[in-house]
This record gives structure tokens, C-alpha cells and sequence, in this order.
């Protein structure tokens, strides 16, 4: 077989293209070329695979069951989710797509496709459901969280489905609203720039309940934290101490008053 993926045999015209295809369609596309180039008039072929090419595909992250698999035939990304069992709850918006590609000089390079998991598998998009030609490592990262305290009922870590959707009002509502007596005043406590601690930005809880004010969005890694009406204050590290043991339980809901 050639390096195009086409098979010339003896007596025939032409090249057969056999890329990606299975044994009996091989067999099945020989006998009609034996036929119409009229050499015989009831072939019988038979192909047998003496060596596969080892061809694999890594899909990893947060899927149900994390694997290598070899891309024989045609694979699509749909193809390689469904040999990893699906995605898990916890997976981000996006999948990423990387394998080696060969650059100048002899040097090769990764190149790195974002996929969107909407348009994959909600909106069904033929264009981003691309065939696996082996070689290829697939990545589901984990979605982002944000971090709930305080006097909420239902305090934790939810994960982030749409980075550009969240905020205060969806969040307490996951949270399953304010218990009594809540300050009128909340913080977010976020990470910028790389820096040590967190910032903190006050927030008109009250004001936003109210429609009074804009809601507020939020970011990955955010910590919401929202008082009582006693104006009882947390420091950002015993805030980051509540989340991460919210985090390491095995039902990722921590509950604090």
C-alpha cells in the first residue's frame, strides 16, 4: 500500500483507495475493479491484516472512564468520548484537541483545537465532530467552580457551565437561597494577577435582591461570602480553608452558618 493510502494490484488500471477502510470493504472494492477492468468475471477476494499501525488516541480528564485507544478505521471525537463512556458532570465547556504536528527543520510542534462541547453534542455540528487520524490526545477539562459561604443554605462548590453566565443571583439560587438575617452586603474574594492573596469587593446584596442594582458576574475560583446581619467578617485564608475542605468532601457540599 502506498503512503496515500491507495493499493495498486497487478493487471489493474488504476489505484484502489483503501485508507481507513475495513477488510471486507477492501475485498468488496478489489472485486469491482476485477470486474469492471473485465480480468475476471466472479472474483473471490480475500484480505487479511497482517500488521496494524499503531495509531493511538488519549482521551483524558474528565471523562467516566479515561483511556488509549487505537484509531483503526474511521474515528470521529464523538467516537472517542463514546469509547471513553461519556463525559463526566464536571466537565468544562470545552474540549482540546492536541497532537504533533511536523514544522521546519525537522522540529515538531503541538497544535491545540477547541472544540465546543454545545456544538459538539447539544447543536449536533457535523464541523466540529473531526475524524482521528492517530496521534491525537483529547483533554476534557474540568469545569471552573465558585465557591459558596456563609448564610446560605446550602453552602459549596459549583462548578461554572458557561464562564460568561454566571453570577450572585445564580449562584444563591443554586445554593438554594439566604437563610434568615443575611447581611445586606456581601464579598467576593478573587485571585488577580497572579497574586497571593485575594482581593476583596464589596457587593449591595440587598440592592441586587431587590433589582435595585446590576447583578454581579463571577469567575472561576470566586468566593462568595455572605454574612449574617451581625457583620460577623471572615478572612480571605479561613475562607480559602472552608472551600477546599468543601471541595475534598465526597459530596462537594460543605454547609456553614
Amino acid at each position: 500500500m502506498a503512503a496515500d493510502g491507495t493499493l495498486l494490484l497487478p493487471l489493474l488500471a488504476n489505484r484502489i483507495d483503501v485508507a481507513g477502510k475495513y477488510p471486507p470493504e477492501i475485498e468488496t472494492l478489489i472485486s469491482q475493479a476485477l470486474i469492471n477492468d473485465q480480468i475476471l468475471v466472479r472474483p473471490v477476494v480475500l484480505v487479511a491484516v497482517a500488521e496494524y499501525r499503531s495509531v493511538p488516541v488519549s482521551v483524558l480528564g474528565a471523562v467516566k472512564h479515561p483511556m488509549t485507544f487505537q484509531a483503526v478505521g474511521n474515528v470521529t471525537l464523538l467516537d472517542a468520548l463514546a469509547k471513553a463512556e461519556g463525559l463526566t458532570p464536571d466537565a468544562g465547556p470545552e474540549i482540546l484537541v492536541s497532537k504533533s504536528e511536523p514544522g521546519e527543520h525537522g522540529k515538531s510542534s503541538e497544535v491545540v483545537q477547541r472544540i465546543a462541547i454545545k456544538k459538539l453534542i447539544d447543536d449536533a455540528d457535523p464541523a466540529v465532530n473531526i475524524r482521528l487520524q492517530g496521534g491525537e490526545e483529547i483533554r476534557v477539562p474540568i469545569a471552573g467552580r465558585v465557591y459558596v459561604v456563609g448564610n446560605v443554605k446550602k453552602s459549596g462548590a459549583f462548578p461554572i457551565a458557561d464562564g460568561n453566565d454566571t453570577s450572585v443571583l445564580k449562584i444563591i439560587a443554586l445554593s438554594e437561597g439566604l437563610m434568615p438575617y443575611s447581611s445586606k452586603e456581601a464579598y467576593i474574594y478573587r485571585r488577580e494577577g497572579g497574586k497571593d492573596g485575594r482581593n476583596e469587593i464589596p457587593i449591595p446584596l440587598d440592592r441586587i435582591l431587590q433589582r435595585k442594582s446590576p447583578d454581579v458576574q463571577l469567575q472561576a475560583n470566586d468566593i462568595l461570602y455572605i454574612p449574617d446581619n451581625k457583620g460577623r467578617r471572615l478572612t480571605a485564608q479561613t475562607l480559602e480553608r472552608i472551600a477546599a475542605f468543601g471541595t475534598s468532601t465526597a459530596s462537594g457540599v460543605l454547609i456553614w452558618h
